[in-house]
C-alpha cells in the first residue's frame, strides 16, 4: 500500500467505465489520482448493459437534443479511438400498425438523428418497404407491418475489455488503481473532506487515502459508499433494473440488431447478435435493493420471450432455450414520481457541501458518453483545487490496443504458430496489445498452449490479466478479462486448470485454488435462469449452436 500513502489530488470511487474515464482524464492532465473499487474493474453495471454504443434515439422523445448530440459525437469518437472494440452496426426499427409511435414520427426522428450526427462517417438512415424488409429479415411477423427504418449505431461486444483498456491507459498516465478496496467513510480535516478510509476486502485491513477532492462514481451504489462517519445524505440513485436473456441462434433470427416497440406496453425491446448468440432485452423495473442482488425474474423472462415470439413467430422460444440471463441497475437520478421510462438519462454532479465539502457524487452517466462525463468532472476538480486546467486530450487519445496496421499484428501472431481461432480472438479482444499477451510466453513457452478449445483462448491470457490488467482472482480473469464466463459451459470445463496454472505462477496453494474455484461458481449464480434448479447455470448451453 506504499503507493497510497502519498497525498493525492483526487480520489475516484468506482471502477466502472465512468470512474475509469475520470481517472484516465485526470491522470493525463497531470493530477495525482487514486481509484478505489470495492470489487473489480467493470464488475458492476458497465458489464450488464445491452453493450450498444448509441446516440440515444429514444431521447428525442423527451426533446433532449443536447444529450443525443453529445452521445452521437462520443459514439463517433469511440469508433475512431477504439476501433478494435467499438464497431458500427445497422439497426432495424420495424414500423407496425400497432405502434404507439406513428411512422411519420419515426421518419422525422431519423432525419433529426442524421442531422445531429452530421459529422459521422457511417451511412445515413434508410426507409425500407415491406418487401425490402422481408428480404433482409425474413422471420419478421408480417401482420400489420408497414416497413422499417434502418440506421447506424455501434456495439461494444466486450464492454469488459473497453473498461480494462481505459484502466490500463489511466495507470500508464500515473493513476493508482486499487480493486477489492471498499470505501467505508470520509476522512475529515478542518471541516472538509480530506480523503477516504477503505477496507481491503482480501485482508480486512483499513487504509487511508488523502486528497482534497473525492468523486463518488459508484453508479447505482452511490448512496451506499459512505457506510459511517458522515451525516445522512439525500437519496440520489433511483436506478431501474434492466435484464437480458441470452439464447442460441433460433429460427427466424435476424442478422441485424432489431429495435422495436413492444406490443404489450409500447416500450422498446432489442434483439442483439452477441458473441455468436443473441441478447434479448431489456426491462425497466424499479429496484430499491442492493444492486449486487439484481437478478432476472420470471416475469421479466416471460415478458421478453413473449415479445420476441410475437415479432418472430417461428422462434417459439421457451424458458428452456434461455442459456443464461444477466441484470444490472441503471445509475439514474432518484425521481420517485416519474415513470421509469421517463427518468432523465443525463448525468449531474452533486455537491455534498455544506455537510461534506470536497465530496462530489456523479449521478447518472452512460457508457457511450463516459469520456465527455470524465472531461466535465475533471474540469470541476481543477476548479475546486483552485488550479488552471490543462486542455483535455482524451478526445484525441486512442486506447492502448489501437495500432496502425492490425494486419501486421495478425501476420506476426501467425508466425508464432498460433491457430486461426486464437489469432482472431487475440485481435478482437486485445487489438495491438495481442503482441503483449504473447510476449508473456517468451520465457514460458507453455503459455502459448490453448486452454479453451471453443474460443482458442491461450494460457498467456490468464497470466497477462493478473500481471498487467489488475485481475486478482479467478473470477476477475474468467468473467471480466478473458470472458470465458459467457461461453457455452461458462468456462467451468477449464476453471480447475486455470486455477492451477495461475496458482503455479502466482503462488496460490491448493486451499487458495479451491477457494477461487468456489467463488467463481458462486459468481456464476448471477447468470441464473429463473425457475431453473440452482447449479444448472448454462445447462442448455453445453452444445451451443442453433437448435
Amino acid at each position: 500500500m506504499d503507493d497510497l500513502t502519498i497525498p493525492f489530488d483526487l480520489v475516484v470511487v468506482g471502477a466502472g467505465i465512468n470512474g475509469l474515464g475520470i481517472a484516465r482524464d485526470a491522470a493525463s492532465r497531470g493530477l495525482r489520482v487514486a481509484l478505489l473499487e470495492k470489487d473489480d474493474i467493470c464488475s458492476g453495471v458497465s458489464a450488464w448493459s445491452g453493450r450498444l454504443v448509441h446516440g440515444g434515439l429514444r431521447y428525442l422523445e423527451h426533446r433532449d437534443f443536447a444529450l443525443v448530440r453529445e452521445s452521437l459525437r462520443e459514439r463517433e469518437r469511440l469508433f475512431r479511438l477504439a476501433p478494435h472494440l467499438v464497431k458500427p452496426l445497422r439497426l432495424i426499427m420495424p414500423l407496425y400498425a400497432h405502434n404507439k409511435r406513428p411512422a411519420w414520427m419515426i421518419r422525422l426522428g431519423m432525419v433529426v438523428y442524421d442531422v445531429l450526427s452530421f459529422d459521422k462517417k457511417t451511412g445515413r438512415h434508410e426507409i425500407l418497404d415491406v418487401e425490402a424488409l422481408r428480404r433482409r429479415f425474413a422471420g419478421i411477423d408480417r401482420a400489420g407491418l408497414k416497413g422499417a427504418a434502418v440506421f447506424t449505431d455501434g456495439q461494444v461486444e466486450y464492454a469488459e475489455r473497453l473498461c480494462t483498456e481505459v484502466a490500463v491507459a489511466a495507470a500508464g498516465d500515473g493513476a493508482v488503481i486499487r480493486t477489492k478496496a471498499r470505501v467505508e467513510e470520509p476522512i475529515m480535516q478542518d471541516g472538509r473532506v480530506a480523503g477516504v478510509r477503505f477496507r481491503d476486502t482480501t485482508t480486512g485491513q483499513l487504509h487511508d487515502v488523502h486528497a482534497p477532492v473525492v468523486l463518488n462514481v459508484a453508479g447505482p451504489w452511490i448512496d451506499r459508499v459512505l457506510r459511517r462517519g458522515a451525516p445522512p445524505q439525500p437519496r440520489l440513485n433511483g436506478g431501474t433494473k434492466g435484464s437480458h436473456l441470452v439464447v442460441d441462434p433460433f429460427p427466424g433470427a435476424p442478422d441485424d440488431v432489431v429495435y422495436y416497440e413492444s406490443k404489450t406496453d409500447g416500450r422498446l425491446v432489442l434483439v442483439i447478435p452477441w458473441m455468436g448468440r443473441y441478447l434479448i432485452g431489456t426491462t425497466d423495473v424499479r429496484f430499491d435493493e442492493d444492486p449486487d442482488d439484481a437478478r432476472c425474474d420470471a416475469d421479466e423472462m416471460g415478458y421478453l420471450l413473449g415479445e420476441v415470439n410475437q415479432l418472430i413467430p417461428e422462434a417459439k422460444l421457451t424458458p428452456d432455450d434461455v442459456l443464461f440471463t444477466y441484470s444490472g441497475v441503471r445509475p439514474l437520478p432518484y425521481a420517485p414520481d416519474v415513470d421509469e421510462w421517463e427518468i432523465p438519462r443525463s448525468h449531474v454532479l452533486h455537491d455534498h457541501a455544506p455537510d461534506l465539502p470536497g465530496f462530489i457524487t456523479v449521478v447518472g452517466g452512460k457508457l457511450t458518453t463516459y469520456r465527455q462525463l470524465a472531461e466535465e468532472a475533471v474540469d470541476e476538480t481543477f476548479r475546486r483545487l483552485g488550479r488552471t486546467s490543462p486542455r483535455c486530450v482524451t478526445a484525441e487519445l486512442p486506447l492502448p490496443g489501437v495500432v496502425g496496421d492490425l494486419d501486421e499484428v495478425r501476420r506476426f501472431l501467425t508466425t508464432r504458430g498460433l491457430g486461426e481461432r486464437s489469432v482472431a480472438r487475440l485481435l478482437a479482444l486485445y487489438g495491438g496489445r495481442a503482441l503483449d499477451v504473447v510476449a508473456e510466453a517468451e520465457d514460458d513457452p507453455q503459455l502459448l498452449e490453448v486452454v479453451h478449445e471453443g474460443t482458442g483462448a491461450l494460457a498467456a491470457e490468464l497470466v497477462f490479466a493478473v500481471r498487467h490488467e489488475f485481475a486478482r482472482t479467478l473470477t476477475d480473469v474468467l468473467a471480466r478479462r478473458v470472458l470465458l464466463a459467457f461461453e457455452p459451459g461458462h468456462g467451468l470445463e477449464v476453471a480447475e486448470r486455470a486455477a492451477a496454472l495461475l496458482g503455479e505462477r502466482l503462488g496460490w496453494d491448493e486451499e487458495r485454488q479451491a477457494a477461487e474455484l468456489a467463488e467463481y461458481r458462486r459468481w456464476l449464480t448471477r447468470l441464473a435462469v429463473p425457475g431453473r434448479e440452482e447449479g444448472t447455470v448454462g445447462a442448455g448451453a453445453q452444445e451451443g449452436g442453433a437448435r
